[in-house]
């Protein structure tokens, strides 16, 4: 039987899902393989929810989980895994849809081609708006190691972005990319 306030962590952690699943399909770039990683996260967050002294910290100790989790799974296979078929659904007109999912598939195509240490560190900064401390703990590395690896992370996209850019300059327009907000799953 649960204690009220294993319930009420219990819901806070269903609540989250969403945002776990957004942060490891941003990580692995495959849905079934988010959903795996998201689901031992939580099969391990609930067994260790009365590990969690301070509620406050919640978020910080899921995505540590996750993180853990990821490089499990990232141990086990030693593959990357590439994406695909992703299908959005939007208000917006034909055009503007198709628009913003070729810089979506950009995006996500660039944020696949960084190191995992990278690809992590840009995600939970850009992506999910955790501060740099909150990274740096989610992670377990110093907190130098993260602004360091974020830094490099945005030239390294940025450089990639604009390779794909020269590419195929009918596409996008780059400074269109900037001003995208990055969406990994709705």
């Amino acid at each position: 039987m649960l204690s009220a306030r294993q319930r009420k962590l219990c819901k806070r952690l269903e609540a989250d899902r969403g945002r776990l699943f957004r942060m490891a399909y941003a990580w692995t770039s495959n849905a079934d393989i988010a959903d795996e990683v998201v689901q031992v996260t939580m099969i391990k967050a609930m067994h260790s929810i009365d590990k969690l002294n301070d509620i406050d910290l919640l978020d910080s100790w899921l995505f540590r989980i996750l993180s853990n989790c990821f490089i499990d799974l990232c141990r086990k296979r030693r593959d990357e895994v590439d994406i695909d078929d992703v299908v959005l659904f939007t208000q917006e007109t034909p055009e503007a849809v198709h628009s913003q999912d070729e810089m979506l598939a950009a995006v996500r195509s660039a944020i696949a081609c960084l190191p995992v240490n990278h690809r992590q560190v840009i995600t939970l900064v850009d992506i999910e708006g955790f501060s740099y401390t909150e990274v740096s703990s989610i992670l377990g590395v110093p907190l130098g190691t993260i602004m360091s690896r974020l830094n490099r992370a945005r030239q390294s996209l940025k450089i990639i972005l604009n390779e794909q850019q020269k590419e195929d300059s009918d596409k996008f327009n780059i400074t269109s990319i900037n001003k995208f907000k990055l969406k990994i799953i709705q």
